[in-house]
């Protein structure tokens, strides 16, 4: 068990289980609706199940290039070949029964999202896909990080969220991504595992990722107002400071604090999207 939590980095849980809060809150006709137990069930989901499948697969295909990353030492995991068997049991098994359940209970709208989500989160990874290893597609696929928003709001409020805001959430988890892809330019390309970062380079993803922030700030200006423009400053200062950090070579000591900085802006906009319309 000690092992599954390591792979799944609990301190990377709200990215799915953060948009399932906002799209169920910003789903349901009214507050009582958030006691449906499905809804309870289904966000179990998207703590262990879910982020084991994500970062699980991609440690089950990554061993080459993990063992010559540093940071999988200490900050992840280093999965070895010997445990991978056991590892995509323990990842079947926990997420089949979730998946089945949905098929169950919820529309073809619904089920599709969250099929959505399971595609992107193993093809990432995994081949013959592996989006991971081809610049550009890589970010793109991060959308996955957006779907258990669209499956929640399908599921409360039948009907998909607005096209602009899964376009906004697209932009920022692609600069996220890629951005997440600075600190691992050294070993990937020690690896030859081709990323946008290994591409554009510690100076060209980080300028992308500013650009990438300040369009998803001005789409999802109509629906978060103020709170968009004020997230979207936030994450350009956060890319000039980065800009200064890679020449003072603290980068990493910087992006060891992006979860947190990410978290604080999920309760922001959950704040802003989810509390104000059910109070």
């Amino acid at each position: 068990m000690r092992l599954l939590l390591k792979v799944s980095r609990p301190r990377f849980w709200f990215y799915l289980f953060g948009p399932y809060l906002v799209g169920i809150a910003a789903g349901v006709p009214d507050r009582f609706a958030l006691a449906d137990w499905r809804y309870i069930v289904l966000g179990l989901y998207f703590l262990l199940p879910a982020n084991l499948l994500v970062y699980g697969v991609n440690d089950i295909f990554d061993y080459e290039t993990d063992r010559l990353n540093p940071k999988k030492a200490d900050y992840e995991a280093l999965v070895a070949p010997a445990s991978r068997r056991r590892l995509f049991y323990w990842i079947t098994g926990l997420n089949l029964p979730f998946i089945v359940l949905a098929a169950g209970l919820f529309d073809a709208r619904s089920f599709a999202a969250l099929q959505t989500f399971i595609f992107l989160s193993i093809f990432y990874s995994s081949p013959p896909i592996r989006a991971k290893t081809k610049p550009f597609l890589d970010s793109a696929f991060n959308v996955l990080y957006v779907m258990p928003g669209v499956f929640a709001y399908c599921m409360a409020a039948g009907d998909l969220p607005p096209v602009e805001l899964i376009v906004a959430g697209g932009l920022w988890t692609a600069a996220m991504h890629a951005y997440s892809a600075v600190p691992d330019i050294e070993s990937d390309r020690e690896a030859g595992l081709r990323t946008i970062a290994t591409l554009l380079g510690a100076n060209g993803t980080i300028a992308l990722c500013l650009v990438l922030y300040v369009g998803s700030a001005l789409l999802s200006a109509n629906h978060l107002g103020l709170i968009s423009l004020m997230l979207g400053s936030a994450y350009v200062l956060l890319m000039i400071a980065s800009f200064i950090s890679l020449r003072s070579g603290r980068i990493f000591h910087l992006y060891s604090r992006f979860p947190l900085i990410n978290v604080v802006a999920g309760f922001i906009i959950f704040w802003q999207v989810a509390l104000n319309k059910l109070l």
